[in-house]
């Protein structure tokens, strides 16, 4: 199935440099390559029903005030954390973009009950054998 593309705007996601953490020898302390990436969804030009769906998600990088923070150290360069970034942003925002099917309930066959007591019987038959012998 295709989703539906909503794209976020780049103008709309905060951008901050930090250090990024771990090891990286001499460099690490010297160079903010690490990003950290702020997305207001509440100020968002997202549809109504995305911007919902998003913030009723149970993740962790949702504060309460409804900002998406990310943070991105996986490469070398502030450059391609940035990108890395947006995609996870993106990657995110597509997962709620699609409206997740309403569940009608259903009710079973008259084959599939008769089936299921079938089943049941045969196996309580099996049961009953086990016991002592009776003369």
């Amino acid at each position: 199935m295709l989703r539906p593309s909503v794209l976020i705007d780049p103008g709309e996601v905060d951008f901050s440099a930090i250090r990024a953490q771990g090891a990286g020898g001499q460099n690490v302390n010297k160079v903010s390559s690490a990003v950290h990436l702020r997305y207001d969804i509440h100020a968002s030009s997202l549809p109504s029903d995305v911007k919902e769906r998003l913030l009723a998600l149970r993740d962790g990088r949702i504060t309460q005030e409804g900002v998406f923070v990310l943070k991105a150290q996986q490469h070398r360069t502030q450059e391609m954390n940035r990108a890395d970034a947006l995609a996870r942003l993106q990657a995110v925002v597509d997962s709620v973009a699609v409206a997740p099917r309403v569940r009608r309930a259903t009710r079973p066959t008259y084959g599939s009950k008769q089936r299921r007591l079938e089943g049941k019987s045969q196996r309580s038959q099996i049961k009953s054998l086990r016991g002592p012998v009776r003369d």
